[in-house]
């Protein structure tokens, strides 16, 4: 079960003008884009594992990144990165096992093994899964990214106790897709009339009970906000 869900009010994205925190003070920050489907996902893992008090979520405003963070905090200038116990690590399938398995909480990776190395395997697809579909937005879109849909339907089926990617838990290999599937299934409704669940009813379920999940819903972007950016960064000319 996910831990108590918090109604939380994150301060405004930090700048090029914004100060930077008091690093390596002690505190853990984890360094996110409001609207970055890789940092999203750490933003979920924190907020189901209930860390509001132990994980602080600065938000970093990338179209204007302060010059600080690169210098001081982590020298990739990317997002999400997660300042614990004197160090910086970044790379977000990383740093959701990393959360899951140096923090208190609910455990997102379950003890039975063949689970488990099911829900490695999936998370290791995820960026052939991702690849396939950005590359299909410069091709004949719909069919070309049809089967990296019916990979997740097929992984969908494994276990009988759905609607997860491990049954009735949900897990890492859940947090691992959601945010890009969010984006997808909006942008191809919006732009190619297309539903990425017609003719896959556990692809379907499974979007509707993640988007029960309270862990889940804060961290979704502005679907408007999402059809605007992939226009500009996948469709022009």
């Amino acid at each position: 079960m996910a831990a108590a869900t918090v109604n939380e009010h994150l301060p405004t994205p930090l700048d090029a003008t914004s100060e930077p925190p008091p690093l390596f003070d002690g505190t853990t920050r984890l360094y996110i884009c409001l609207s970055c489907p890789f940092a999203q996902r750490t933003w979920i893992t924190r907020n189901y594992k209930g860390l509001y008090d132990k994980i602080k979520v600065v938000p970093i405003n990338l179209q204007s990144r302060p010059a600080w963070y690169k210098e001081k905090v982590y020298p990739e200038n990317k997002v999400p990165s997660l300042e614990h116990n004197g160090k910086v690590i970044g790379e977000s399938l990383d740093l959701i096992k990393y959360i899951d398995s140096n923090f208190e909480g609910p455990s997102l990776l379950p003890n039975d093994h063949a689970k488990k190395q099911f829900a490695e395997d999936l998370i290791a697809y995820t960026d052939t899964f991702n690849k396939t579909v950005y590359t299909s937005f410069k091709g004949d879109t719909v069919k070309e990214a049809g089967p990296a849909f019916d990979h997740l339907e097929n992984a969908l089926s494994k276990f009988e106790d759905g609607p997860f990617f491990l049954g009735h838990e949900f897990s890492l290999a859940d947090v691992a897709y959601i945010p890009f599937v969010e984006r997808f299934q909006i942008v191809f409704s919006v732009l190619w009339n297309y539903d990425i669940t017609a003719g896959r009813p556990k692809l379907a379920k499974w979007i509707e009970e993640v988007n029960k999940i309270d862990a889940y819903k804060p961290t979704k972007t502005d679907p408007k906000e999402l059809v605007e950016h992939y226009k500009a960064r996948f469709l022009a000319q």
